[in-house]
């Protein structure tokens, strides 16, 4: 049995209904002991456009070329291309796939359908352990910074996380040291609101490092278990945002040892390759530790998270498949890749 095949099997039920299933663990470290079959329909409807985009166009590509040619190889090549898996990612995956067609003496396009599955996930995997889970400080609060271009939807992605965590039973503290974003200040007091967790901030203008550090004071005398960071977004400045940055970092490694836990870049999915840019300057400029891709729900090319993986070499921590604060998912990679091609096999 192949492994969209395992997948579908652990998933087996899903259409039928939403009450609480136990799911296995099984080979990535992504996925979790206990998981639910509602979260499992989120990433069916959330990867609904991809699905109905990027997949249908695989079945029709198998439709079309019953038996396996050169032609075939060169459309599947163009679609996952256009499925901003990414040049050099396609290249190697259908090298790949060539191999395996021609080791095992494959003529029938219909026998192609679970390899691709297969090797799609195996360029996620490469034999690494990417885990989407965060990094909690034993010795007081987890710090999380979040760090991201203007408008990709960071300060929405912090409260949906805010409420997440008061969910699990943690004390959350939202941070708002993107101080010079006009209504960033404001947007954030409002998530917290919101989700019913606490905030602190200055008024707009403020030096971002004394924001976090009173921040981080009122954290510890407080008891807080967990502070959620929002920070400025101004790439066009590298330099000012890097001193920036590295100004918050001091801040926090005073606080704590080995500072903040996670710094986790939000990216807008249907920014598409544009994305990928934001990553590797992000990446020059200050240690990442995982992504957020938001509004994956929103474009027809989720093979972007393929290839995140591939050009940047970070994990996806979570991913946004909705307007709901229970649409921001973690990232696990068989729910991924069953949300994908559950109509293609």
């Amino acid at each position: 049995m192949g492994l969209f095949n395992k997948i579908k099997t652990l998933f087996k039920g899903t259409d039928d209904s939403l009450e609480t299933d136990k799911i296995k663990e099984s080979s990535s470290e992504n996925s979790e002991k206990t998981s639910s079959r509602e979260d499992v329909k989120v990433y069916e409807k959330g990867l609904t456009k991809s699905r109905e985009g990027f997949v249908s166009k695989l079945a029709t590509l198998t439709s079309k070329y019953q038996k396996i040619s050169d032609d075939y190889f060169d459309e599947l090549e163009e679609i996952l291309i256009m499925a901003d898996i990414g040049v050099n990612t396609v290249m190697e995956f259908i090298d790949r796939l060539r191999d395996r067609v021609k080791k095992e003496h494959i003529e029938d396009s219909n026998l192609l359908k679970e390899m691709i599955v297969d090797e799609l996930f195996i360029i996620y995997v490469n034999d690494e352990v990417l885990s989407s889970k965060i990094h909690y400080n034993e010795d007081g609060p987890t710090v999380i910074l979040f760090v991201g271009v203007n408008g990709v939807g960071k300060t929405t992605t912090i409260g949906k996380l805010a409420w997440k965590l008061k969910e699990e039973g943690k004390k959350v503290l939202l941070v708002g040291a993107d101080t010079f974003r006009a209504g960033a200040v404001s947007q954030l007091r409002e998530w917290s609101e919101k989700v019913g967790v606490s905030f602190f901030g200055k008024e707009e203008g403020s030096d971002p490092a004394s924001v976090v550090y009173d921040g981080l004071v009122q954290a510890k005398e407080e008891s807080y278990d967990v502070v959620l960071v929002d920070t400025a977004g101004r790439l066009q400045n590298k330099v000012n945002l890097m001193k920036e940055l590295e100004k918050i970092n001091k801040v926090i490694d005073g606080f704590l040892p080995g500072g903040a836990s996670e710094t986790l870049l939000v990216i807008d999915a249907t920014t598409g390759q544009n994305g990928i840019s934001q990553a590797k300057a992000f990446k020059e400029i200050t240690n990442i530790t995982g992504i957020v891709l938001t509004k994956l729900d929103g474009t027809a090319k989720g093979g972007i998270v393929l290839a995140i993986k591939e050009n940047v070499g970070l994990p996806v921590k979570y991913i946004g498949l909705g307007e709901r604060k229970e649409d921001l998912q973690v990232f696990d990679i068989e729910k991924y890749i069953y949300g994908l091609f559950k109509d293609f096999m």
